[in-house]
């Protein structure tokens, strides 16, 4: 018994098979990698805060909502998104190699500590600096957290990707998941059933731009991060 039935004998079937199962191992490790790296950065934030004695940047029930809503989608349409360009270019990989290997540790390491440092610097800019109480200060840092989580999905692509077209950006699930997101977080700080629930307020315009410059770091640092890799890449 053959270990593979051919449906017909073109070996243009064979390469598009070969593509679309490196494909599909990129995509499970690029949504391995978002959950871990998202997840990872939660922990740290909660536990430093802790050990500092700070304000905890997320309650309980914020956590839930986060892992239990706007994390699920994008690690969705990350595993469903398109064949990067060139991936048939390289070399097999190894039958034994791991689905996360030493360097994407290193790189999931990086980018949890600095959606942690962000989330944490926002919310003690925003009790010391902005002057807000308990319950502003940490809807900030619950906004930080998660719109930094949905941007982080564009750090996910290949180092020899372009910065603005690649497999993530090309990808329409990764859009609609993050409008999707968006308009799940912009409820939970709107609808006063959630708001209640979740203990948020809406923030005012200073704390907006304290959240859009905080989330925004983690892609900026990880792009560059990225452009750096792509340039050693090709030297």
């Amino acid at each position: 018994v053959a270990d593979m039935v051919l449906n017909d004998d073109r070996l243009e079937t064979m390469v598009e098979a070969v593509k679309q199962g490196r494909a599909i191992f990129d995509n499970i490790r690029k949504s391995i990698i978002f959950m871990l790296c998202t997840n990872v950065a939660e922990v740290l934030a909660v536990a430093l805060a802790s050990i500092l004695g700070w304000t905890l940047p997320l309650r309980p029930l914020q956590i839930l909502y986060l892992n239990l809503l706007t994390d699920v989608f994008p690690a969705l349409a990350l595993a469903v998104g398109p064949a990067r360009e060139g991936i048939m270019d390289e070399p097999s990989r190894k039958p034994d190699e791991a689905v996360l290997t030493r360097t994407h540790w290193a790189e999931i390491a990086r980018g949890s500590i600095i959606l942690a440092a962000c989330v944490l610097g926002s919310l003690k800019y925003a009790e010391a600096t902005l002057g807000l109480n308990e319950a502003q200060a940490i809807t900030v840092s619950f906004l930080t957290l998660a719109i930094g989580k949905l941007w982080f999905t564009f750090n996910l692509r290949h180092r020899s990707s372009g910065v603005v077209r690649n497999e993530v950006t090309r990808n329409p699930w990764v859009w609609a998941a993050i409008a999707f997101c968006l308009g799940l977080l912009y409820a939970a700080i709107k609808l006063p059933f959630l708001t209640n629930l979740l203990q948020t307020q809406m923030p005012s315009a200073t704390a907006w731009g304290l959240i859009a410059g905080a989330s925004l770091v983690p892609v900026v640092l990880g792009q560059i991060v990225l452009f750096f890799q792509g340039l050693r890449k090709k030297s």
